[in-house]
Formats: structure tokens, sequence, C-alpha cells
């Protein structure tokens, strides 16, 4: 009798899948993060200025921004079809290697440069590649510790308000409890991450500014996620595609239950 392998069923290759791209997401944001960009200069458009609680400003976001959304995108899949052990599983894994990554990087950065290297971009306009470097991936203990904290926490309340909207709409409106949890879990982790690195932090912003751009990157983020909403229909298609409906209903039904 031949023992099955775990690796021949397709549920298992599918949640390593997403799995994998969940986490890279995850891992990339956090260290793109440091870039910020200016949405109406990329687009070619006028800036847009916006005033909220005395405070005024154009939109600016990290260009960890626009992986995030794909990161809510695979969280709701992965809440579908593998539920609330497998959200939380995934979620402490992508934590677990963002700080592994960080760990990494002050270590490269810590590490003596050559002396060719140093100057090694400065035809490309940098005179000093260690310093570069350093100012690209050390990014600071308060805005790392923020982002991590931010992150866990809204990934285990966006898969709890994922389930409680499951279980009053079943199988029916995959849109709202996609949603539904994405609104709630990034209401805290938009507020969370700029209280911890900017407000317990050496910056120390002012209430007004904290509310301010934790108000934007909110909107923004809701934005992107509603935009999102047919790739989540395409993945559920793909997905019941590639296991077979009556296999696709199985995981789901599991999901609901777990």
């Amino acid at each position: 009798m031949n023992t099955p392998r775990p690796l021949d069923d397709r549920a298992t290759r599918l949640f390593i899948a997403l799995a994998a791209f969940f986490c890279v997401n995850a891992v990339l944001a956090e260290f793109i993060g440091v870039k910020i960009f200016a949405l109406e200069d990329t687009l070619g458009i006028a800036p847009l200025e916006w005033n909220l609680f005395g405070q005024a400003g154009s939109l600016s976001f990290t260009a960890g921004t626009l992986l995030w959304p794909v990161v809510f995108v695979f969280t709701d899949v992965i809440n579908e079809y593998f539920g609330r052990r497998g959200v939380t599983m995934i979620s402490w894994i992508a934590v677990a290697l963002i700080v592994y990554g960080f760990v990494f990087a002050f270590i490269a950065i810590a590490l003596a440069p050559a002396g060719w290297w140093v100057e090694a971009a400065r035809p490309q306009g940098v005179p000093d590649y260690q310093a570069a470097f350093a100012a690209v991936f050390g990014q600071g203990l308060w805005t790392i510790a923020g982002s991590v904290v931010a992150f866990l926490v809204g990934q285990l309340i966006d898969v709890s308000v994922f389930h409680r909207i499951r279980r009053a709409t079943g199988e029916r409106m995959v849109w709202l409890r996609a949603t539904g949890s994405t609104a709630v879990s990034q209401l805290v982790d938009s507020f969370v991450v700029i209280w911890i690195a900017f407000v317990l932090g050496p910056q120390q912003w002012p209430t007004s500014l904290f509310l301010a751009v934790s108000s934007v990157n909110y909107a923004w983020k809701m934005l992107a996620a509603i935009a999102l909403i047919p790739l989540l229909y395409l993945m559920r298609r793909a997905i019941a595609a590639y296991l077979g409906p009556e296999r696709a209903r199985e995981l789901r039904a599991a999901a609901a239950g777990a």
C-alpha cells in the first residue's frame, strides 16, 4: 500500500503557495516602506491638498502601501479556505520573518565595508554607499516596532471579524466579510503603527498630526481594498478550478467551522 505524500494533496500545495505569497508581500512591504512617494506626482495630476484636524498636506504614502492591499486579499482567501488557524499561523510566521529580516539588515549595516565599495556608486550620484545602505535598511526601532505590532494586531482582529460576519452571512456576500474585516482591522492598524512609531517614538507628533496622517492612510488602504474586490472573486474561481468544486466547498466548510 502506497503511503500518500503530503505534497500530493492539492489543498496542501495551495496553502503553501498562498502562505509564501502572503509572507513575501508582508516582508517586502516592510522593507520598501522606507520610500515615501507622492501619489499626485506619480499620477501626473495637481496636488490634492487635504485638511484634517487642523493639519494640511498632500497625498504622500510609503511604498509599502502598494503591497498591503495584496496582503489583505491573501488574508481573506486564506481565511476563506483555511480558517482562523491558517491565518493566525501565517501571521506569526510573517512577523518572525520580518524581525529576522531586520536583524540581519542591522548585522549587514554593522559589517565593515570594503573601501572600494563605499565609492562604487559615485557615478550614480551616491557618494557613500555605506551611508546610503544604512539609511535605507536601518529603519528606526520605533518604526519597526510600530509596524510589527500593528500588523499582528490587525491580522488577529481581521480573522475574528471575518468569521463573525461569515457566521451571519454563510456562503453569501463574500465581499462583505472581506471588506468588513479589512475595514475594522485596518482602522486599528493604521492608527497603531503611527501612534507607536511617531507619537510614542522620539518624534512625539502632536495629536492633531497623528489623527490626520492616520486617517489619510486608512482612507487610502480602504480604497485600495475595495478596488481589489474583483481580484478576490477571481482567486476564488481559480482555486475552485484547481481543487475542484467539491474539494473547495469542503475546505470552506471546514474553515467556517474552525
